[in-house]
């Protein structure tokens, strides 16, 4: 494929993904209130012609035609308003429309992986069909079968159905074996709507749209189009000589008709539409809304006046889509920028020279280079607000599926964080509300009246900053962790000893260990040895950590702790010996200047600091990587507390050499079969006088026993 159509399928996906989250969004919110506003109706109507519209252009002709019939369905709402939907099916039609976005996101799916698309469309589109039909029936005022048979009655000699006052035809045959020639035929009918009014021309088979046995018909009688102008039906053929897997087409005057188009012009065109009720209502809007507006005065004003005011207004103006990739190449530049300064102005060159005019302008590149890395970064930073709103649907469908009552809060959801560590937390995000969902939440209502609590459960799902990184948190009101359950799940598994005694924190520990979960039975959503340990693996992919608090019966709080961008970063610099290494800001609480006899030996022989009343670990760098040459006495180094994830400890250095942004650069693919993440080392920075500093991954550095 050329750059060209990978640039427009680019440009598909991102427009249809979109819009589907706008979707999900418009219809959760909706069935909270059970009922569509105006302005809901008017989206959906948007979304799904779009996405008709895309989806043609491209030949996806199953998306095509399943937004097609979902986009007449609210033609036919838009046009009645949402009172012609009994309240008894609105379930129905927010299921529908769930199983709608579903099935496009499944689509999607496999184009981007180059799988083939779903041809069997057969069933969504029939329930489509099945509310319209519902919604028709019960709103008709005309009899169905008088139509069928005032048009039987309307066949020439030719055994070619002509329809009154349309006196002018095209029979058009498709190419044998070309495929889907009911969705071929709606395409031509779209192009022919284009060219004249909705009122003007009509076809046969009626209902092409919405029943795909029409193809079969198509196929052995071929597909009439009927104009009431001449001169429409010669411009018409001017587009079916254009159109693709046309076999061949033959115009057909039917003159005994043309006395019917002026004497009684109103009943032709009730007999006509009432008998494609599917068709004949819906798709007029969806052509014309935008095309013309002078064959649909009652429905063109309504959809275009909402349609022009987003379409103009003027934030999505100022808004541009970004490929991720130039991006990354904007801060690869800008971290060899921020390089190149740092060894342009600690040059040893320099040093004992008094420039005073080059340390004026080294402040000045310095201060503009602050800002030129401030606004790159910011530029691959989104709010976190799109991967929130996905987890309403999670929680909706588990709800139904699992008999439960709950809600999800969201608290901070215009948080923003990197680019590439937001579509990193997607998945564990997800991992975890269903956790919540499925062990967290009390399976029986009855259960949470007894303990006092609301009916229905809440879960919380927030985020806020904190200097350097995101603190994402989950948490649920419901039966909390069975500690004894785990515990005894854990021996079972050979993970812990019986002989042991745990604590809570150590017990909560064991719910993260690789393959461990705690359903007896394989459900859809967990007891598939998937459990949070992948959530952790994923977090620490991405220079986070994952800690876990419950108290039984009150529920569980899951904290995840992210960077906010993993490009460049704030850094201590520190010496052991002659090595040089980073510590992150973020993971510093305190530094102190201490001797031997502040600390103090646990039986091990380990060494403890107690600070503010809480004793830490000691890790010496120089024992901890067997450095030359480093420090042993305490009176001559610094000790610096850090904090990772739940656990915090002290680390012994020779000298703080002072803060300093580094550019993150990650170590080569082959020293990761030396394990080295889990020695507490992250990567590499380049400094000002070009030597290598090594990053601390802090949250593996030390392994409390």
């Amino acid at each position: 494929m050329s750059s060209g159509n990978d640039s427009i399928l680019d440009a598909y996906l991102y427009e249809t993904n979109t819009l589907l989250e706008q979707l999900d969004h418009i219809v959760l919110a909706s069935e909270e209130k059970d009922t569509f506003s105006e302005e809901d109706i008017n989206s959906i109507f948007r979304i799904m012609h779009t996405v008709k519209g895309s989806s043609a252009m491209m030949e996806y002709n199953s998306m095509m035609s399943v937004a097609h019939r979902a986009e007449d369905l609210f033609s036919i709402i838009r046009e009645k308003s949402i009172d012609i939907v009994p309240e008894s099916q609105r379930p129905v039609l927010f299921d529908l429309l769930f199983q709608t976005i579903d099935f496009f996101r499944q689509e999607i799916d496999h184009i981007e992986n180059g799988q083939p698309l779903t041809e069997n469309i057969d069933n969504l589109v029939q329930k489509v069909n099945s509310i319209i039909d519902q919604i028709q029936n019960t709103n008709s005022t005309q009899p169905s079968a008088e139509p069928a048979s005032e048009e039987a009655s309307a066949a020439n000699d030719s055994g070619i159905p002509s329809i009154p006052g349309f006196p002018y035809s095209v029979q058009i045959f498709f190419d044998e074996g070309c495929g889907m020639e009911n969705v071929r035929a709606l395409i031509l009918v779209s192009t022919i709507r284009d060219m004249c009014n909705e009122s003007d021309f009509k076809f046969f088979p009626p209902d092409v749209d919405t029943n795909p046995l029409t193809a079969g018909q198509i196929i052995d009688s071929g597909f009439l189009l009927h104009f009431k102008n001449k001169e429409d039906r010669d411009n018409a053929i001017h587009a079916i000589t254009g159109a693709g897997s046309v076999r061949t087409y033959q115009a057909i005057d039917h003159p005994e008709q043309a006395a019917s188009e002026t004497p009684a012009p109103a009943a032709p065109q009730i007999t006509v539409e009432e008998v494609k009720p599917e068709a004949a209502a819906p798709a007029p809007a969806p052509a014309n809304t935008a095309a013309e507006p002078p064959a649909a005065p009652k429905a063109a004003p309504a959809s275009n006046t909402p349609a022009s005011v987003d379409n103009s207004s003027p934030h999505r103006e100022s808004l541009i889509s970004v490929n991720l990739s130039k991006l990354d190449q904007l801060a690869a530049v800008v971290g060899e920028i921020v390089i190149t300064e740092s060894m342009v102005t600690s040059s040893p060159d320099l040093k004992g020279l008094k420039l005073d005019a080059f340390t004026k302008s080294a402040r000045q590149l310095r201060k503009l280079t602050d800002e030129l890395q401030d606004v790159s970064m910011s530029l691959r930073m989104v709010s976190v607000s799109g991967t929130f709103q996905k987890m309403h649907r999670i929680v909706r469908d588990m709800c139904k599926k699992l008999g439960k009552q709950a809600r999800l809060t969201l608290v901070g959801e215009n948080t923003e964080v990197d680019k590439t560590i937001v579509d990193s937390i997607g998945d564990p995000i997800m991992h975890i509300v269903r956790n919540s969902m499925d062990h967290g939440i009390e399976d029986r209502i009855e259960d949470r009246i007894a303990a006092g609590k609301d009916p229905v459960a809440e879960i919380i799902l927030s985020a806020r900053h904190t200097g350097s990184e995101v603190i994402i948190e989950i948490k649920d009101d419901g039966r909390g962790v069975n500690y004894e359950a785990v515990l005894n799940k854990a021996i079972r598994n050979g993970i812990a000893s019986p002989d042991v005694e745990y604590s809570h924190r150590d017990i909560l520990n064991f719910l993260m260990a690789p393959g461990f979960s705690t359903n007896t039975q394989v459900t859809e959503f967990s007891g598939r040895g998937v459990g949070m340990d992948v959530v952790k693996r994923n977090v620490e992919d991405v220079g986070g950590s994952v800690s876990i608090f419950s108290e039984p019966g009150e529920g569980m709080t899951t904290t995840l702790k992210i960077p906010l961008t993993m490009a460049i970063m704030d850094g201590m610099e520190v010496s052991v010996g002659s090595s040089i290494f980073t510590i992150p800001i973020h993971n510093i609480r305190q530094s102190f200047k201490v001797s031997e006899s502040d600390l103090i030996h646990d039986a091990s022989n380990g060494e403890l600091f107690k600070c503010m009343g809480n004793f830490y670990p000691v890790v010496r760098m120089r024992d901890r990587y067997q450095i030359e040459g480093g420090r042993t006495c305490m009176d001559d180094g610094i000790l610096i507390w850090l904090e990772a994830g739940e656990f915090s400890y002290c680390l012994f250095v020779d000298e703080l050499l002072g803060e300093q942004q580094v550019v993150v650069k990650p170590l080569p693919s082959y020293l990761a079969r030396f394990n080295i993440k889990q020695q507490g080392i992250a990567g590499c920075t380049i400094l000002g006088d070009g030597n290598i500093s090594i990053i601390l991954d802090i949250a593996n550095l030390y392994t409390p026993m």
